[in-house]
């Protein structure tokens, strides 16, 4: 059968997603203390690993493992109650893969090879003819169908996402080097002097961490890399150089594939306090470069039965004031100043308070009377009635994490030390 000739979405049920949803994302400070960087809130009401499955659903891939490792019980029990709708009658499922010595019994996961190679048992068993290997803590909408067809077309054995980034921030991600007919000629990681573009000495092409393999030429790369003693067992180190210098790797750039084809593809890796916390605020600008009310590719994820979110007056019969603001069910808010800000769900706002540029995560109270200014809130956070942060940056870095932005990360550790003061 020629399979160049199958339509996007008959290949997709060819396909097995796998989702690499162990990392810890350390650069996001204590947000990532007690979860897992895909299991971090975004958005209001979602959380970062909704968007890659989300990307799966609308594509027409309804077989997915999610690989997990570093403190999974948060994002565990969310891909649990939020995506277990799928039907497995129909060979359609989401598997949890943690890290558990299934191969090798003195290792845990080593390196993101190591983590799919560690479940080899577990792919074979799926009998997919490919295989779809996503990074779990990206913000951005594709349609993975179209780069399934385009590796598919190429019959080469691995297929690279890849996104333009400015030649000054090249060197965070794995840059290639194409010819005109995309195969990658040359692939480094985090190089120090990043190459690029022939047409472009200002612009470097980037691995976007999403790579489409044929399942028996991922096999044998796997086994042959876990026979290496001197391989680090990373995708973007050790697998992805071997399967450039084999020649049998294709460039696919994210606007062929991107929801919507624009000349302007949106994808953050929100891995740091200060991009965390830029990417929620322009949710709620006039013209987000991100749409979250595209009804063609929505967005899934599991939420509690909330009412509405509430507005009414304070103490003093004064109404709520709301401006460029995203406010999710169960919250209640009193007579309040908001502005320019993302309020998750079951969120309370006391009288006389005043919200500008802030991030307020799930279950928060502000008590009466605060003024906080460009702050992340983590979740089951209560505000002191009348604390104000983000208008003393001396003050507020000797209690709170501050970013070198001025931006201000609370949690509830970080409120029972002051507390205590």
């Amino acid at each position: 059968m020629n399979k160049s000739n199958l339509s996007s979405m008959h290949l997709s049920k060819m396909a097995v997603a796998l989702v690499l949803a162990g990392g810890r994302g350390s650069r996001l400070y204590d947000l990532t203390a007690k979860r897992a960087k895909p299991s971090v809130y975004f958005g209001g009401k979602f959380r970062i690993i909704d968007f890659v499955l989300s990307n799966c659903i609308n594509s027409g891939i309804r077989k997915i493992g999610v690989v997990t490792q570093y403190k999974s019980h948060s994002l565990i029990r969310h891909v649990q109650r939020g995506w277990g709708y799928m039907r497995g009658e129909l060979n359609e499922f989401i598997d949890l893969l943690p890290a558990q010595q299934r191969i090798n019994e003195e290792f845990w996961y080593r390196g993101t090879a190591d983590a799919i190679y560690q479940n080899i048992d577990i792919l074979k068993s799926y009998r997919s003819e490919y295989f779809v290997i996503l990074a779990g803590d990206h913000i951005y909408k594709m349609d993975y169908s179209l780069m399934l067809q385009d590796h598919v077309k190429s019959s080469l054995g691995c297929t690279i996402g890849c996104i333009s980034v400015p030649k000054e921030e090249a060197y965070a991600f794995g840059i290639m080097q194409i010819n005109e007919d995309r195969l990658i000629t040359n692939f480094v990681e985090k190089p120090a002097n990043p190459p690029t573009l022939l047409n472009n000495s200002n612009i470097s092409l980037a691995s976007m961490g999403i790579y489409i393999f044929n399942a028996e030429y991922l096999y044998q790369l796997l086994e042959e890399d876990i026979m290496n003693n001197t391989s680090s067992h990373d995708f973007g180190k050790d697998i992805i150089p071997k399967v450039v210098q084999q020649g049998r790797a294709l460039a696919h750039p994210f606007e062929f594939s991107c929801v919507p084809k624009i000349d302007k593809p949106y994808w953050r890796d929100v891995g740091t306090i200060d991009s965390f916390w830029s990417a929620n605020l322009d949710l709620a600008s006039n013209l987000p470069e991100l749409n979250l009310y595209d009804p063609q590719w929505p967005i899934w994820t599991n939420q509690e039965q909330l009412p509405p979110a509430k507005c009414v007056p304070d103490l003093n019969g004064v109404n709520t004031d709301i401006a460029n603001t995203l406010i999710s069910g169960g919250c209640i808010i009193s007579g309040s100043k908001l502005i320019n800000s993302v309020i998750f769900f079951n969120v309370r706002i006391e009288s006389f308070s005043q919200v500008k540029d802030c991030v307020v995560l799930p279950n928060v109270l502000i008590n009466e009377g605060c003024r906080l200014t460009k702050v992340i809130i983590d979740r089951g956070c209560v505000i002191p009635k009348g604390l104000v942060i983000g208008e003393n940056p001396e003050l507020d870095a000797t209690r709170f994490f501050r970013s070198n932005n001025g931006v201000i990360l609370v949690t509830r550790e970080m409120l029972l030390r002051l507390s205590r003061e």
